[in-house]
């Protein structure tokens, strides 16, 4: 996928010296942003434990790569898609909290610290929402081990007090996009026959082109009278039934088998992972970001979809149509 520039973004304006800071860049996301931070002229250095990065245990070098830095950009955090046994949330609360404390402390002091620190968070910090959707003003929280995840995250971040540092936590929705994330893996399900609805179906899919998270950032960095929490998600939401009707309509399989609930939960264990992650009802609404004027790329599922697979045009009107 090439790079579409912002409305009114100015490439040609960016200097070879500019610099931004990914922090576990490492990941789909963090690829993906780099490559288009560095087509724009930006210097883009990496925070991560893998060789030929900035280390996350050498403090001096944080705070040399922090400093005169445009943006940090922060997505740290070990991957949900795993079973919450006692070592695996140890290493998904250290990875989230540790290294949001981490950055703090470096960017504390540097001599010229970065305008903006945009880090990491989720919408899963919402509860199970199936009678209506959640918003900044209006949402209400969950429970269990991923929204006190969530909570202590954004807790750790907004701990700090940083005078010169803009402070932005994006409460990420599930990120599509061609070269990692969900997507892939549905689109697996789908062509192996799986591809009907998961769970009762109703449970709400919140979701975010990677192209539009990209311009979320960018849209933070240019408006510098933004701050505080935002939700990052696609302003309209859908079914799990319709994300998969989607997906069989893209991907043209024989059959589709649903998966209900108790094949999920024995499906779980074998491949290591949780139903949370498909049967949380994730209902989310981008209610800061509309009230801003952002206006997003890929605003329905269809068209996110249809950009990312590239195949069969269908409008969303017609997906429910055939539910």
């Amino acid at each position: 996928m090439g790079f579409i520039p912002v409305d009114n973004f100015d490439l040609y304006n960016l200097k070879m010296n500019k610099k931004i800071i990914i922090a576990g860049g490492t990941g789909f996301i963090g690829k993906c942003l780099a490559d288009k931070f560095r087509g724009m002229g930006y210097q883009v250095m990496i925070i991560s434990r893998q060789p030929g990065h900035v280390n996350w245990n050498d403090q001096s070098a944080m705070i040399a790569a922090l400093d005169n830095a445009e943006m940090l950009i922060n997505l740290a955090g070990k991957s949900v898609d795993c079973r919450y046994n006692q070592k695996n949330k140890k290493e998904i609360y250290d990875s989230r909290i540790n290294t949001t404390r981490a950055l703090g402390n470096a960017i504390v002091q540097c001599n010229n610290p970065p305008a903006l620190w945009i880090n990491s968070s989720t919408a899963t910090i919402y509860r199970h929402a199936e009678d209506r959707p959640m918003t900044e003003s209006a949402g209400e929280m969950g429970k269990g081990f991923s929204v006190n995840i969530a909570k202590n995250w954004e807790k750790a971040f907004f701990d700090f007090t940083l005078p010169h540092t803009r402070q932005i936590a994006l409460r990420m929705a599930i990120v599509l996009g061609e070269q990692g994330g969900v997507l892939p893996v549905l689109k697996k399900m789908v062509s192996f026959c799986l591809g009907g609805k998961q769970g009762n179906g109703n449970q709400m899919f919140s979701w975010l082109h990677i192209e539009d998270l990209f311009r979320i950032i960018i849209y933070m960095q240019e408006h510098m009278e933004l701050s505080g929490i935002f939700n990052s998600s696609a302003p309209n939401p859908v079914s799990n039934s319709i994300l998969m009707q989607t997906l069989r309509h893209q991907l043209k399989p024989l059959i589709s088998i649903p998966s209900p609930k108790w094949l999920l939960t024995i499906g779980a264990v074998f491949i290591k992972t949780e139903t949370e992650l498909v049967l949380k009802s994730r209902w989310v609404i981008p209610e800061k970001l509309l009230q801003s004027g952002f206006n997003f790329k890929y605003p329905t599922i269809d068209k996110a979809i249809n950009n990312i697979l590239g195949k069969h045009e269908l409008k969303q009107e017609q997906v429910e149509n055939q539910l």
